[in-house]
């Protein structure tokens, strides 16, 4: 692309050189200029190109150069005219410590630079009186001091970029330097092309940058672009709408203002038109004034109202856009505009100049109109016109201002001025070029120098444009600054046109803000039209995304609609948590119980009711019973590796132990009372040879064994659920409902119907040794808690799931110590006479009498 540029350029100057080449070939233009134009002799002279008449359009394909004076005069150029006369006439006429150019005399030759080709040929006059460019006769390089006085070391303008660009690369091949005040356009800052181009005026990518962050500031995402037809607005257009994408900005219309004529009025109109149908209110219009003049009666005559216009630097102050009729009824104007300066003593010049005008007659007039290919202009007729001085005429002109200062201030080093007298030799262009780089001088308080693209460092004012009736005037209400890059903006200085008194900023989107954790879904090929989705659970919108909602991790939760994600919550059942503590009183009850009964127990292991109970295996089941509750202990706190092997076998084990111990000390009983004549003598042989020992070792080893093979083929951790929550991490074991665990369960729940049906066969046994009814409750409540935690389990886990575990674990070792011990430490304890031998025959001959 840049590429491509320079070849437009090159190809520019080919085509301008082409053109003055076969004019000097028929003998149609004299180059020289003494005498030509508006002038004042000195030591050195500086070229000046003001627009002092507007440009009246060729109607040939090829360039052409048109007689300046045939156009309307320009009251702006007019006045960057007078403010470079003004400068040389001030800095001539210092004297004193504080002069500038103490013994030297500036002079002037100002070109009218109406049109590029007018603009071309004042560049191709300056390079002439530095070495002719076809046929003529070389000057004398070596001659005296005042022949300085008859070429002009460099050129102040011209005042756009289109007449700019040719000229700076003619100028730049002899490194004469060039300083313009309106020329705005970027690629001029390309020292490669341009090597001797300066500016006063920002360069237009800080023009772009403020446009861009005053249309963030007001969040008009959903804008239209328009450009004139030159290097200027089609630059600055291409410029914006490459980096408005990057701050969430979508340009809905693109349009180039044509030249007004009458085959491209119906184009004004579809362009006016196309604006409607794109729905947008706020529309950047990057032209030149003089363009976009053309186009605002077709705004205005289409009805096209209540916009907001974003204007650039050279129309957003400008009376020639205000003083459209009608232009009022467009909306509220808003626009970056040059940082107001004021010249002193620059009004009281031009009053006289007019003064001195009203007094001339016009046959006088300082002019040579007999050359009109150099642009003769009369300033006394122009002065008698008595154009006003606007804010923006007086801003440019202070650009022009500091632009002759700083030639001053470089001619000022390249002659040693500072000892106090100038040395009275020649300069070159190249060398004031070399000096014009280091030029550094306060104007109003505010340092002028240019930087290495040869730009100066100063920013833009945001002003806005106030209608009091049919009286027109421009605010200020901002300041852009582009080092660093910094928008200010007071919006309660703007009058907005839909609103009245209030501060309400109008709106210019394609579709709402989405609501808070709704992702964009995009309708178009426009990232600002977008329907809004909620992002779902777990989900959260990042705002570096907006169309993606993002998953959050493991550990963490989003409701619906989230912008970020939450840490999940733990659920254990820690061992300062109020339940737990209640369950360890409650374990530590049942504790003292087994283990007092224990030693109850062991004290009358010789009494008839503890040789009923089972004698010396009662002890054994209430050791299994403290195991059982013991495990409970693996229940508390974060899980451990050892804790979560030993605290479901340990308590499967315990338990089938106690039952094993009930189901054959049940069978006993039932094969001693109901089958002792029928049972066979394998049976005397199993109870007689330890067969109750070993039956109860070989239940209890069969689970044991099950439980070793499930926990080193699959060995539980300690491990996080992180899907039965989605706001809460469960820190449980691994494996809690494996293959494994269900044949442990499966082989305690047969062993609990073994020993529920041999309990039940002896529900009619002697007193003293009928315990189906408390052997019964004691398996019912041990099963209805196992069952109610199952049921919890598979709809609820953390801490009152844990305790829920927990308080089953206790309550059916309390459940069997209710049903099987309590009684028989009750008539140890309270009821001994029952606790004898006799007693205990009397119980057994009335049973034996009751069943014959």
């Amino acid at each position: 692309i840049k590429c491509q540029r320079n070849m437009d350029v090159f190809g520019a100057v080919v085509l301008s050189l082409g053109w003055l080449t076969l004019q000097l070939a028929n003998g149609e233009l004299d180059y020289i200029s003494q005498g030509q134009g508006l002038q004042l002799q000195g030591d050195f002279v500086l070229a000046g190109l003001f627009p002092l008449h507007y440009d009246v359009e060729s109607t040939s394909s090829l360039p052409a150069l048109v007689n300046c004076n045939r156009g309307k005069a320009n009251q702006h150029g007019y006045h960057l005219m007078q403010a470079m006369r003004f400068a040389v006439e001030e800095i001539n006429n210092s004297t004193g410590p504080q002069s500038l150019l103490p013994g030297v005399k500036l002079g002037y030759q100002i070109y009218d630079g109406c049109s590029k080709s007018a603009a071309v040929l004042a560049a191709v006059d300056l390079l002439e009186q530095w070495g002719p460019l076809t046929s003529g006769t070389q000057r004398d390089k070596d001659s005296n001091f005042t022949d300085n006085g008859q070429r002009g070391l460099a050129l102040i303008g011209p005042d756009s970029s289109s007449k700019t660009l040719t000229p700076a690369v003619l100028l730049g091949s002899y490194l004469i330097p060039q300083i313009s005040y309106e020329s705005s356009n970027e690629k001029l800052s390309n020292k490669f092309v341009y090597p001797s181009f300066f500016r006063t005026i920002p360069s237009d990518k800080n023009q772009v940058a403020a446009i861009i962050q005053l249309l963030v500031h007001f969040n008009w995402t959903w804008v239209a672009v328009l450009s004139s037809d030159n290097d200027y607005g089609l630059d600055g257009m291409q410029s914006l709408t490459t980096q408005a994408p990057d701050s969430g900005i979508c340009i809905a219309y693109q349009g180039i203002i044509p030249a007004y004529s009458d085959d491209n009025k119906q184009n004004m109109r579809i362009i006016v038109q196309n604006l409607l149908k794109t729905k947008v209110n706020t529309i950047v219009v990057f032209s030149s004034k003089e363009k976009f003049s053309n186009l605002v009666p077709f705004v205005i005559e289409e009805k096209m109202t209540d916009k907001v216009w974003i204007g650039s630097e050279d129309w957003s102050a400008s009376s020639l856009i205000s003083s459209i009729p009608g232009v009022q009824s467009i909306g509220t104007v808003l626009g970056v505009s040059i940082k107001y300066s004021n010249i002193s003593g620059f009004q009281e010049f031009e009053a006289k100049v007019l003064e001195d005008a009203m007094d001339q007659d016009v046959s006088r007039a300082n002019t040579n109109s007999g050359n009109y290919c150099l642009q003769s202009t009369d300033v006394y007729n122009l002065a008698r016109m008595g154009f006003p001085l606007e804010k923006h005429d007086v801003t440019s002109s202070a650009n022009v201002y500091k632009a002759t200062y700083a030639l001053a201030h470089a001619l000022h080093q390249a002659l040693g001025c500072d000892s106090g007298e100038c040395q009275r030799r020649r300069v070159y262009p190249w060398e004031l070029l070399s000096w014009l780089k280091q030029v550094q001088f306060t104007f109003q308080n505010t340092s002028v120098y240019f930087d290495a693209n040869g730009d100066p460092p100063t920013g833009y004012d945001i002003v806005c444009w106030i209608w009091r009736g049919p009286n027109w005037s421009v605010r200020e209400v901002g300041s852009f600054s582009p080092n660093p890059t910094s928008l200010t903006i007071n919006a309660d200085l703007i009058e907005w046109h839909n609103t009245g008194e209030s501060s309400q900023v109008p709106q210019s989107i394609c579709s709402p803000p989405c609501p808070s954790g709704h992702r964009k879904l995009l309708t178009g090929q426009h990232t600002c039209c977008f329907d809004c989705l909620p992002c779902p659970a777990a989900t959260f919108l990042n705002l570096s995304d907006p169309t993606t909602c993002q998953q959050c991790q493991s550990e963490e939760w989003a409701p619906p609609s989230s912008v970020q994600c939450l840490k999940r919550s733990v659920l254990l059942l820690t061992w300062d948590d109020p339940l737990a503590i209640a369950l360890l009183f409650f374990l530590a009850s049942c504790l003292l119980m087994t283990s007092s009964s224990a030693v109850i127990l062991l004290l009358n292991l010789n009494t008839p009711v503890a040789k009923s109970a089972g004698g010396r295996t009662c002890l054994l089941m209430l050791a299994a019973l403290t195991a059982a509750a013991m495990s409970s202990l693996c229940h508390f706190g974060q899980p451990s590796p050892l804790a979560c092997i030993l605290k479901q076998p340990l308590f499967m084990f315990s338990f089938t132990v106690c039952l094993a111990c009930i189901t054959v000390r049940s069978l006993q009983v039932v094969c001693i009372f109901k089958f002792a004549s029928k049972l066979p003598p394998v049976y005397d042989k199993w109870a007689k040879k330890s067969g109750p020992e070993i039956t109860i070792f070989l239940v209890s080893a069969t689970l044991l064994v099950i439980s070793v093979f499930r926990v080193a083929l699959n060995p539980p951790k300690p491990s996080q659920d992180l899907n039965f929550y989605h706001d809460s991490i469960v820190l449980e074991c691994s494996n809690t409902l494996s293959p494994g665990s269900a044949i442990e369960l499966g082989y305690v729940a047969l062993l609990s119907i073994l020993c529920f049906s041999f309990s039940y066969m002896g529900k009619d046994l002697p007193a003293n040794y009928n315990e189906a009814k408390s052997i019964t409750f004691s398996l019912m409540v041990y099963m209805i808690s196992w069952m109610s935690f199952f049921t919890l389990y598979l709809i609820s886990r953390g801490p009152f799931t844990i305790a829920a575990y927990v308080f089953a674990i206790l309550f059916s070792v309390l459940a069997f110590f209710w049903g099987y011990f309590l009684p028989k430490i009750y008539i140890i304890v309270l009821k001994p006479e029952m606790n004898t031998t006799a007693h205990f025959q009397n119980c057994i001959q009335m049973y034996t009498m009751s069943q014959k």
